[in-house]
């Protein structure tokens, strides 16, 4: 039979009479090559009878034909007559009755589209002329099925960047307006607008902005069917991705808030899951003062579910309040996390009031300063502030707020000293004095609005107060607050209750954040002096100091960890807690760990498994954020709990051992050195996995110890792990040894080196199971390889060894001995070369292997290294 090309063509008789009786239509991935080339009883042409069959009455045949469209465009496009011919064709077939074929043309599409832009020069016009109409075209077909393959045709064409930004504009996107008017078809309507937001990530902003947004925004509102408006919601943070910050903010937040109040429980739970991305494409000032109320309304939220999903993207939510320059941290281009370098000054050494700091604030990273740190006396920072110079100040009211104190009698009395206040005398006066301060700033600081906000709230409170209970006596106000310190005074001054009212609390932050806007100088004497030389604990209050996120946003984070959250939103709340708490760190910045640090810590102790696994897998990554001192007084205790805990939450640590010890001092990673050795114990032995990680871990922490503690230790463990069971273990504790081989002889630690080599002959190559005399093998290979010791120490005390094994009673053995002498050693220039005194005693036991009785030895001993032909130039040159 002669050759014939290949098409899915089913001709069942005609095929008959070729000899393919035997051929199952079923059978698709078959290519049938039917006589399109070989003369039959039509005598036609093979282009003709191709056109007869994608005609027939049969409506297998047009469907094989339809499928096999690749094929033939491959075969025909070469002839630019015979290819308008088939490309007639296919728009012949793209109107066929029977919606099967209609389907299979519309599949082949993006192939035949790939195949004619790599071919075709004229390929544009090609697509514009004939396949994008037919893509149009099925967006309105009436089968279900014919309409979504043209849907999911035309993303992926839209995806590989195959439709022209032309086309879309005045093809594609007329028929998806056309589809999504108001008066369109329900169901036309709901598919089109999840076309349009698909369509929304690969054109132009400008694009979107002005053909599909004005759409968008009528769908959102779309009060007929919600299944359109859960499209919208599901899809609303790329749309606000698209067209960018400016037109979020006009035309998008208030469609957002609609969502967000939506009747339909899924649509706001949409919203909840979205929040992140659309709060990325607004300024600050629309996150905290307007996207925060509304998130606040979803975490409450009556339903359930949204509920769970408002909780699930808090911490996403607050990540995108990040500040690099207020956090002192920044992403590098490659991902990796880094910290701002120190203000170099060494001018002053006076230690800072400020709890949240060790040194002075010029030793810190700079816009470091956090709200509740102080400058020292007499340092730079005195006459220059990063972060006040990059955030708009507060207003100072102190010296007011004195006057106005000093006015009310509130001075001088009880035991607490004239700077102590107390909450429960701030009269409708008070409140009204820090309003008027306040608003002359409030247009230029999202912060300073949320605080006029809730001190207009107080101020009506306390008019009604003094409306409805003249008579009552200020004793059930907030507690006492300092102007002069954040914190409690003396042991009369009662801490913040926590069952004072939300609002009261709120007032209570403000004042103390008033107090503390003027870090440096300018308020009155005695007050500056109090603050240098008596630091006061600040653990009580310290946790409403932060101003980088709102602070219901924070409450509502750390309430995640309260069991009650557990029963009334997610049985996996406390997870989805844990998971986000680095972003949410890196948001606030080390100097605000204080608002993490309890949190963290009950997630540690948290008693399901799956909550500790996942602060155990990141926090190697806390431990950057927060720093050395922070990570070795709250996050090492917490790592040596984790050594102790189940497999599963080991893993996490392990995993990331060596990112973590070497971000502790010398000092403290010593003290790992005998802990190391529980990692070999796992609660399954067959955890085989888990001691593969450690093998791979201690090549890395290889580089933080000195030679002596890692023979004293590690050299014991890699040992041990060179015995394992499990073949995968020892392969890789094989490269261990050859590391640590490395880092004797690196450091000039011949001594220990040599007595490690010892070690290896006795318990390797005098191995009575031959998986050891085999490992001795692979280890010679590889020192040899790496080069990790030098040539001499490795002939003196290796070779002699090594070549004993020529004489190995199991060829496994021998096969490996083979090739560690034929394709590493006979490689390197040291050996080849001809006055080599140990090169004949190589070259010999080489010879042995050739003739050895197993194929396998003799083969590897023959065969010629890969790289010799590029080596012995080079080698030619140096001689």
């Amino acid at each position: 039979m002669a050759e014939i090309p290949l098409y899915f063509v089913d001709l069942q008789d005609d095929l008959d009479d070729y000899g393919f009786e035997d051929y199952s239509p079923d059978c698709d991935s078959m290519r049938v090559t039917a006589f399109l080339d070989i003369p039959g009883q039509d005598n036609l042409p093979p282009l003709t009878r191709l056109e007869k069959y994608a005609f027939s009455d049969n409506v297998f045949n047009r469907q094989i034909i339809a499928r096999g469209l690749l094929d033939i465009f491959r075969d025909f496009s070469n002839d630019e007559e015979d290819f308008l011919t088939v490309m007639a064709i296919v728009v012949r077939l793209s109107e066929d009755t029977e919606p099967t074929v209609r389907t299979e043309l519309m599949e082949q599409i993006p192939s035949i589209a790939i195949f004619l832009q790599e071919t075709r020069s004229n390929f544009p016009m090609v697509f514009s002329e004939y396949l994008i109409p037919i893509v149009v075209r099925y967006l309105t077909d009436p089968n279900n099925q014919v309409r979504k393959s043209g849907q999911e045709v035309l993303v992926v064409l839209l995806e590989q960047d195959l439709i022209f930004q032309h086309d879309i504009e005045n093809k594609v996107c007329p028929i998806l307006l056309a589809l999504s008017a108001p008066d369109s078809n329900d169901e036309y309507k709901a598919e089109a607008v999840n076309i349009i937001c698909r369509l929304a990530s690969v054109l132009s902003k400008s694009t979107v902005e002005r053909l599909l947004l004005p759409r968008f925004c009528e769908l959102c509102g779309d009060g007929k069917l919600f299944q359109v408006r859960k499209v919208c919601a599901t899809n609303f943070g790329d749309i606000c991705h698209a067209v960018g910050q400016e037109a979020t903010e006009k035309f998008l937040i208030p469609k957002f808030f609609e969502l967000c109040s939506d009747n339909v429980w899924g649509m706001r739970k949409a919203c909840a899951e979205c929040f992140m991305a659309v709060s990325y494409n607004t300024s600050p000032e629309v996150r905290r003062t307007q996207l925060s109320p509304l998130f606040i309304q979803l975490v409450s939220d009556s339903c359930r579910w949204v509920r769970q999903a408002a909780f699930q993207s808090l911490g996403p939510f607050i990540s995108t309040f990040a500040n690099p320059s207020r956090a002192g941290l920044y992403i590098r281009e490659d991902g990796t996390l880094s910290i701002r370098p120190p203000v170099p000054d060494t001018e002053s050494n006076f230690p800072c009031g400020s709890a949240s700091a060790s040194s002075c604030v010029n030793t810190t990273p700079a816009c470091h300063a956090g709200p509740d740190s102080r400058a020292c006396p007499g340092s730079p920072e005195d006459e220059f502030s990063h972060f006040l110079y990059w955030r708009t100040p507060l207003p100072d009211i102190s010296q007011d707020l004195e006057l106005l104190l000093s006015e009310a009698g509130l001075q001088g009395a009880g035991c607490c000293g004239p700077e102590t206040v107390h909450s429960s005398c701030v009269a409708r006066s008070e409140i009204q004095k820090v309003l008027d301060s306040l608003q002359k700033h409030m247009m230029s600081d999202p912060d300073i609005q949320a605080q006029v906000q809730v001190l207009s709230a107080a101020l009506r409170a306390a008019q009604l107060d003094s409306v409805c209970e003249p008579e009552r006596q200020p004793a059930d106000g907030v507690s006492a607050l300092s102007l002069s310190d954040p914190g409690p005074v003396s042991s009369c001054q009662p801490a913040l209750s926590a069952s004072a009212p939300q609002s009261e609390l709120s007032v209570a932050r403000i004042l103390q954040s008033t107090s503390l806007g003027k870090p440096h100088g300018g308020a009155s004497d005695h007050l500056g002096t109090k603050q240098r030389h008596d630091p006061i604990p600040l653990e009580e209050s310290k946790s409403k100091l932060q101003d980088i996120i709102p602070q219901p946003l924070l409450d509502e984070y750390v309430s995640m960890t309260d069991p009650a959250r557990a029963q009334t939103v997610d049985t996996d709340i406390a997870k989805h807690c844990a998971y986000s708490l680095p972003g949410v760190a890196l948001t606030l910045g080390r100097q605000n760990w204080h608002c993490l640090k309890d949190t963290y810590a009950t997630l540690a102790s948290d008693v399901q498994w799956k909550v500790r696994r996942t602060l155990a897998f990141s926090i190697h990554e806390l431990a950057v954020i927060l720093g050395d001192q922070l990570t070795a007084a709250d996050l090492v205790p917490i790592f040596n709990g984790f050594l102790k805990d189940l497999d599963e939450v080991r893993i996490g640590v392990l995993k990331h051992l060596y990112d973590f010890l070497k971000l502790l001092p010398e000092d403290k990673r010593r003290e790992y050195l005998y802990q190391l050795q529980e990692f070999v114990v796992t609660d399954n032995s067959r955890n085989w996995r888990f001691r593969h990680e450690l093998a791979e871990q201690l090549i890395l922490i290889l580089e933080l110890y000195n030679p002596n503690d890692i023979y004293d230790y590690l050299m014991h463990i890699a040992l041990k792990l060179c015995a394992d069971k499990v073949s995968e273990v020892r392969w890789v504790s094989f490269k261990l040894v050859v590391a640590i081989l490395q880092k004797f002889y690196s450091n000039s630690e011949s001594a220990l080196g040599l007595n490690f080599i010892n070690e290896l002959i006795v318990r390797f190559r005098h191995c009575s199971k031959w998986v050891g005399r085999q490992a001795f093998a692979f280890i010679c290979q590889t020192v040899v390889s790496e080069e990790c010791i030098p040539v001499d120490q490795f002939v003196e005390h290796l070779l002699p060894s090594l070549l004993s094994l020529a004489s190995d009673p199991v060829p496994n053995v021998r096969v490996l001995l083979a090739k560690a002498l034929r394709q590493t050693l006979l490689e390197k220039a040291y050996f080849r070369n001809a006055g080599h005194p140990h090169l004949e005693v190589v070259e010999e036991t080489v010879l042995a292997l050739q003739s050895d009785q197993d194929q396998d030895v003799s083969f590897f001993a023959t065969l010629e290294p890969k790289r010799r032909n590029l080596d012995t130039p080079m080698l030619e040159k140096q001689n």
